[in-house]
């Protein structure tokens, strides 16, 4: 089990990680961050990101629901965004995000580490 900042620290640690924040899905304001130079913002432009995402996805299926979504990832020319969304017992909907230098980065990798460190998280 882990906490807040031991999961951003083990984020951090994922080869490639450049900044990595937590924000409160349901605000859309940063819980926590590491590396991110304008928390505030980055937590309101990652949340519309992920709720464009759940809507599209529901828009777009045969009964107009949306999957529960594991992870999204956006692909830019210099990095990845890997948002990863948990639900919390306490802190109800948070996602993490992780953003990766492209050349750095093994995205595979940090997809696995990611679930493995929010699972340690949410079982805090």
């Amino acid at each position: 089990m882990i906490g807040i900042e031991d999961c951003l620290s083990e984020a951090m640690s994922i080869p490639g990680a450049l900044d990595a924040i937590l924000v409160d899905h349901t605000s859309g304001m940063a819980v926590a961050g590491e590396g991110v130079p304008d928390p505030a913002r980055s937590a309101v432009g990652l949340t519309e990101a992920f709720r464009a995402t759940l809507d599209g996805i529901a828009l777009s299926s045969a009964d107009g629901t949306a999957a529960r979504i594991e992870d999204v990832i956006i692909t830019t020319d210099t990095s990845y965004h890997l948002i990863r969304p948990m639900e919390m017992m306490f802190d109800g909907p948070l996602l993490i995000c992780l953003r990766l230098d492209l050349e750095r980065s093994n995205l595979a990798l940090a997809r696995r580490r990611l679930r493995t460190i929010t699972h340690q998280l949410i079982a805090h």
